[in-house]
């Protein structure tokens, strides 16, 4: 008998910077292969190791706005004075294919998704052990200068008062543990009857209908 017919999912990851979403929305795309990121468009520059097409698409700041006045963004925000914003074309074509794709987006970003496209969405809030070991973090891996740690600092507390917002909620203490609770919510969701949009014919091929 086929497989069942399935509508993807949009997982939505959110955190203050340096609780440790990227990382485990990398391990997850290792884990699974009908998990695909949703690479984002932005104006800053790019980080070492960065490259162009598998982390976002680095655009100017006449290009993005180019891009928000023609409506291609899912949803778009300005976050550390840089813009990033989500392509939609990509993301519908792949949900509508059965596959699901992965968000590693801000609140503000999730609350545009969930304006949009509801029925489709999961969010998970990542929270950090304590915000000594956010700061801990965020000077580990080496990334940003002194005043860029405390202004993410400052604005962490902001960001963390949106967990209300989110379906679920990991702390992230130990990080396999992390990967595995988010990839229990995702096969979760995968069961759910509404997203299993072929169900219903199986069903009635098992009943002889």
């Amino acid at each position: 008998m086929a497989p069942i017919v399935r509508r993807g999912m949009m997982l939505v990851l959110s955190s203050p910077s340096g609780a440790g979403k990227t990382s485990i929305a990398l391990e997850m795309l290792c884990r699974d292969e009908q998990l695909i990121l949703s690479v984002s468009v932005t104006t800053r520059p790019p980080r070492p190791a960065e490259q162009e097409g598998r982390d976002y698409y680095f655009v100017s700041k006449d290009a993005f706005d180019r891009m928000v006045n023609a409506g291609k963004f899912l949803e778009h925000a300005r976050v550390f004075d840089h813009d990033y914003g989500t392509p939609k074309a990509p993301v519908e074509m792949a949900l509508a294919a059965g596959k699901d794709v992965l968000f590693d987006v801000d609140w503000q970003g999730t609350q545009q998704i969930a304006q949009n496209a509801h029925q489709d969405l999961v969010r998970v809030f990542i929270l950090p052990p304590s915000t000594v070991e956010l700061e801990r973090r965020l000077r580990t891996r080496g990334q940003d200068t002194n005043d860029v740690v405390q202004g993410r600092m400052a604005r962490a507390a902001q960001e963390m008062s949106h967990w209300p917002e989110y379906d679920y909620i990991v702390i992230n203490h130990d990080f396999e543990s992390s990967v595995d609770q988010v990839m229990g919510i995702l096969n979760a969701e995968r069961l759910r009857r509404e997203r299993q949009t072929g169900l219903s014919n199986f069903v009635h091929d098992l009943m002889g209908v």
